[in-house]
């Protein structure tokens, strides 16, 4: 128990006072009560996703004889979970219509549910399968994926994926609300517009779309209504790609996971017009080992969550 506590301090005290510029302004404090049963999580947890409309916060999950999706309050009580058809999550993402609320997860699974994307009810119940269950696609199928690494979905209905995650394929695909390809583009490769496992994908509020472009350690920008490739960033990400971008709830700066180097940068992001380069204005330094794999923001409160797959926990950081 004291170990325990010895961690749990070390990782506050690395969280909240770690600083490469000295003097640098604190952005983000670690909530040390969130969750309030850490003992829920059972596996490895890969991916988190905020429902900001409903105060609810989803966390996917990998291990055998375990519920892959976990259910919490933004206060940290565990509410419930679920198991059924979800095979290997890699990716979550909360859509909200004025009606309803869907979860989707990108399942990279090799068995009978794997290559997917699907989209389940706040409760579990599976609603829709993009891809072929089980089957690994190339990029000539749009809707075939092999390894899809994370989905987002815009209030439209309009969807952005990722694929993949170290499979065959290396794109991003644009869909409409109905699930036909608006736009696909991206082959293997590390020209322009061209992804090494493009891992993570966001959008902001000037119509641009972030890809977290991973083995080629750069974001990739490109237009929503197009596809057409605005920029990128690299020079930020020398030390390690990045593994997941999120945008704050003022669409001020960007928060980027770093796996390798156990590290969330903040970056200032660009308003409308040239997407210029990167500067690093913050960045919180987590214990090592933790390996923080994918991020989600609560877009009304602007907490961020961090899903880490060597802690095998997701930690709560509440802006100051």
């Amino acid at each position: 128990f004291d170990y325990y506590i010895f961690i749990l301090y070390s990782q506050v005290v690395k969280a909240e006072y770690f600083s490469p510029w000295r003097g640098e302004q604190q952005m983000y404090k670690l909530d040390i009560g969130w969750p309030k049963t850490p003992e829920q999580f059972t596996g490895q947890t890969f991916c988190v996703a905020v429902d900001s409309l409903h105060g609810l916060v989803y966390v996917g999950q990998r291990g055998d004889n375990i519920p892959k999706v976990l259910v919490f309050s933004e206060e940290g009580y565990f509410l419930h979970s679920w198991n059924d058809t979800v095979e290997m999550p890699h990716g979550i993402f909360v859509w909200n219509t004025a009606t309803a609320s869907s979860v989707w997860i990108t399942d990279v699974g090799t068995g009978k549910y794997g290559h997917t994307v699907k989209q389940y009810s706040p409760l579990g119940k599976l609603m829709q399968v993009l891809g072929t269950p089980g089957n690994a696609g190339s990029s000539l199928i749009p809707l075939q994926f092999d390894q899809p690494a994370e989905i987002f979905v815009e209030e439209t209905g309009e969807i952005y994926v990722v694929d993949g995650d170290g499979g065959m394929n290396n794109r991003l695909l644009k869909l409409s609300d109905d699930y036909k390809e608006i736009w696909l583009t991206g082959t293997n490769g590390s020209g322009i517009g061209q992804f090494k496992i493009p891992h993570s994908v966001t959008v902001d509020a000037f119509g641009r779309v972030w890809v977290a472009d991973r083995d080629n350690k750069r974001l990739q920008v490109f237009d929503k209504v197009t596809g057409e490739w605005l920029g990128s960033w690299s020079g930020c990400f020398s030390e390690d790609g990045p593994y997941s971008v999120r945008f704050t709830a003022d669409y001020k700066y960007l928060i980027v996971a770093q796996l390798n180097i156990n590290r969330l940068a903040i970056l200032a992001a660009p308003p409308v017009g040239s997407i210029g380069d990167c500067a690093i204005v913050h960045s919180v330094q987590l214990a090592d080992e933790t390996k923080p794999h994918l991020v989600d923001v609560d877009m009304r409160s602007g907490a961020v969550y961090v899903a880490e797959i060597g802690a095998q926990q997701v930690q709560k950081y509440v802006p100051l």
